[in-house]
């Protein structure tokens, strides 16, 4: 009897709990999730667009509406890339939010620009000498210097396989899911890598630190530094866009604010950039892999004069 009660009289009350349990419980993730995403750009596809550029010379490539929230145009966008130096604006980020642009930083021996390679770019780092975090970041961002990335993982994450980790920890917030960094200057390993979605995500949040715009809107920054001997120094860092020094012509249709480049043989001619049209609007556009510098400001160039004028 008590079997049958159990089963029987009790099965449609034990339904209604379940139920509600259900939608108060499973509504909750489904509802937060939904904030999450709600002024994101988000595809899972390929979006075309009229008058963009040609994507046979290049890896990937997007424009994202940031105020409206709209994907303008998708190429290949969730493919797993090599990110080379724009691997930096993750770099920037976990420091911003970790730290104290006035903190002073000890360079280490292994921040030393003579432990990289000839061709690999550095900002004159000497171990030893102090400057503050924030003189590291304008380093970093504009003229893209590896030693700056390594003094600043040191600092920040107290070695560079700590600073990734806080790396990681950082994009899966974000949900950048499909990318895995272990450096924080971007220099080639096969397991280090992203995406054009992920490199978005990144961005979209850059931005909303006034710390990064200041530092990407700068034409340059002179870094004061005092050496390990105590004698003081100076040294100027210039972006390396080309539209910041004049070799590439600039879109017609919008104001450049500023951006970060990346180069390896892996990864080709990268490429992600802040613009704003016509009437201050702003759009996010990267563009991944081209063979060239000169195909990819033709391509960066061409996907922002492709704005779609009822914008």
């Amino acid at each position: 009897m008590a079997g049958a009660l159990l089963t029987g009289c009790s099965l449609l009350g034990a339904q209604d709990v379940a139920a509600g349990y259900e939608a108060e419980q499973y509504n909750k993730s489904i509802y937060k999730a939904g904030l999450f995403a709600e002024d994101l750009c988000v595809t899972a596809k390929d979006v075309p667009l009229a008058d963009a550029p040609d994507t046979g010379s290049l890896s990937a490539a997007a424009l994202f509406d940031v105020d409206k929230s709209d994907v303008d145009f998708a190429y290949n966008v969730h493919e797993r890339l090599y990110p080379a130096s724009t691997t930096k604006i993750m770099t920037a980020l976990v420091a911003i939010k970790n730290a104290d642009l006035s903190d002073v930083v000890t360079v280490g021996a292994d921040a030393d620009e003579s432990s990289f390679a000839a061709d690999e770019q550095t900002c004159g780092l000497k171990a030893g000498d102090r400057l503050t975090l924030e003189a590291l970041l304008n380093g970093l961002l504009l003229y893209s210097g590896n030693d700056n990335a390594v003094a600043i993982a040191d600092y920040v994450g107290g070695s560079m396989e700590g600073f990734a980790e806080m790396m990681n920890e950082e994009a899966a917030r974000l949900m950048a899911t499909e990318s895995h960094f272990l450096n924080s200057n971007g220099l080639h390993n096969e397991d280090h890598y992203t995406t054009a979605y992920d490199l978005y995500l990144i961005f979209n949040e850059c931005i909303k630190h006034e710390e990064f715009l200041d530092i990407i809107r700068a034409k340059s920054y002179t870094a004061d530094i005092t050496g390990a001997d105590g004698n003081k120094r100076q040294i100027t860092w210039e972006p390396t866009s080309f539209y910041a020094l004049g070799e590439a012509a600039l879109p017609q249709n919008a104001t450049i604010i500023g951006g970060k480049t990346g180069t390896t043989k892996e990864a080709g001619n990268c490429l992600i950039l802040l613009s704003e049209d016509g009437q201050s609007r702003p759009f996010i556009s990267i563009v991944m892999g081209a063979d060239t510098k000169a195909i990819l400001y033709e391509d960066m160039t061409g996907l922002i004069e492709a704005i779609p004028a009822d914008k």
